[in-house]
C-alpha cells in the first residue's frame, strides 16, 4: 500500500538491520543520501506507514532512515523492553551503530516521547533538529495528582486506557478489535478504506501483550519537564481533526523555547495522520523547516 502511494521504485529503497545493546534486531529502510532524517513511528506503527516520508524526503541532499521499534513491524519480537526509555535506548543504539551524527529526528505520536526519553537521558548528542507530530507531553489523566487538575491534553481516562489494555490481553478476537478501534481513532474521512486495512494489518504486526505494556507505560508518562530544555531548532506539527483537543500544537510548541507550530486543518487533511492523507503537503512543510538556514546549528553534539 505504500508503495502506490508514494510512487517511488521499491529498489530505490535499502534495508538494514540493528543489533541493540541487548541483542534485539531492529529492521530500518532507508533512501537517499545526504543529511540524515531519521523518523520514528507511534504506538503500535510500523515505520512502512512512512512511505511517502521515505521517497518524497530522501529528495536531494537526504538520508532518510525509518526503523521499525522492538515488536514493530519487521523488527525482532522479544519478551521483554516494552516501554519508552528502552525505546529511546534502541535508538541511541541505531545512531551509534549507523555512526549517525547532526540527525534531524521526526517523531510521530508515541514517537514523540521516545524522542524526549532520548533527550532525558542524552541531551541533545547527536541531534540537530526535530520535528514532533501531534503528541503532547501528557495524554492521561492518571498523571494529574490529587486536587491538580489534568491539561487537557490528557483524553485518555483511567478506564479508556484500561479497556484497551484488557481488550489487548483478551481473546484473539478482542485484541483484533482493539487494533481496529485504535486506528480508528488516527484518520480523517479522507482515507481510503483500503489503506485502513493496511493500517490495522501493520498495527497487528505488533503482539498485542507487547502492544498492552507499552501502551500502559505510554499513557504512564509526563514529560512537560523535558520540553523546556530542548535547545535545537524544533517544529511542532498537529492536525485540526485530531483526537487531541484545539490548541495541543501551540501549547507543545510554548513549552519548547524557539519552537513553532504548524497545524493541519480539515481541509488539509489534518488529522492525526496527516504524513498519510495529504503527504505532499506534509513532505513541503517538513521539508521547507529542514532546509531553512541555519536550523542545522543546535548543540547536535557528537556524543
Amino acid at each position: 500500500m505504500d508503495d502506490v502511494t508514494t510512487g517511488l521504485p521499491p529498489e530505490e529503497r535499502r534495508e538494514g538491520e540493528v543489533v541493540t545493546n541487548d541483542g534485539v534486531r531492529l529492521h530500518y529502510t532507508e533512501a537517499g543520501a545526504g543529511e540524515p532524517l531519521v523518523l520514528i513511528p507511534g504506538f503500535a506503527q510500523s515505520a512502512a506507514e512512512f512511505g511517502p516520508q521515505i521517497d518524497g524526503l530522501s529528495s536531494g541532499r537526504r538520508r532518510v532512515i525509518a526503523p521499525d521499534n522492538r515488536g514493530h513491524g519487521r523488527s525482532g519480537r522479544p519478551g521483554h523492553g516494552y516501554r519508552i526509555a528502552r525505546l529511546a535506548m534502541d535508538l541511541r543504539n541505531v545512531l551509534d551503530a549507523l555512526a549517525l551524527r547532526d540527525v534531524s529526528l521526526l517523531a510521530h505520536s508515541m514517537g514523540c516521547q521516545v524522542v524526549w526519553s532520548y533527550w532525558d537521558l542524552f541531551g541533545g548528542e547527536r541531534i540537530a533538529r526535530l520535528v514532533l507530530v501531534d503528541q503532547p507531553p501528557v495524554i492521561s489523566s492518571i498523571r494529574a495528582g490529587a486536587g491538580d487538575e489534568a491539561p487537557p491534553s490528557a483524553v485518555f481516562t483511567p478506564e479508556m486506557s484500561q479497556g484497551i489494555v484488557t481488550g489487548l490481553r483478551g481473546t484473539p478476537e478482542s485484541a483484533a478489535a482493539t487494533s481496529r478501534a485504535i486506528v480508528g481513532m488516527l484518520h480523517g474521512p479522507s482515507l481510503p478504506d483500503a489503506e485502513v486495512e493496511w493500517l490495522v494489518e501493520q498495527n497487528r504486526l505488533f503482539p498485542p501483550q507487547h502492544a498492552a505494556a507499552l501502551h500502559l507505560d505510554h499513557c504512564g508518562s509526563d514529560w512537560r519537564d523535558v520540553l523546556p530544555r530542548i535547545d535545537v531548532p524544533t517544529l511542532v506539527i498537529g492536525g485540526e481533526l485530531s483526537f487531541f483537543p484545539p490548541g495541543t500544537t501551540e501549547w507543545v510548541a510554548s513549552l519548547i523555547p524557539g519552537a513553532r507550530a504548524r497545524v493541519f486543518s480539515a481541509a488539509e487533511g489534518g488529522s492525526h495522520l496527516m504524513f498519510r492523507e495529504n503527504p505532499a503537503l506534509f513532505n513541503r512543510v517538513v521539508a521547507g523547516f529542514l532546509d531553512e538556514p541555519g536550523t542545522g546549528t543546535g548543540s547536535g553534539r557528537p556524543g
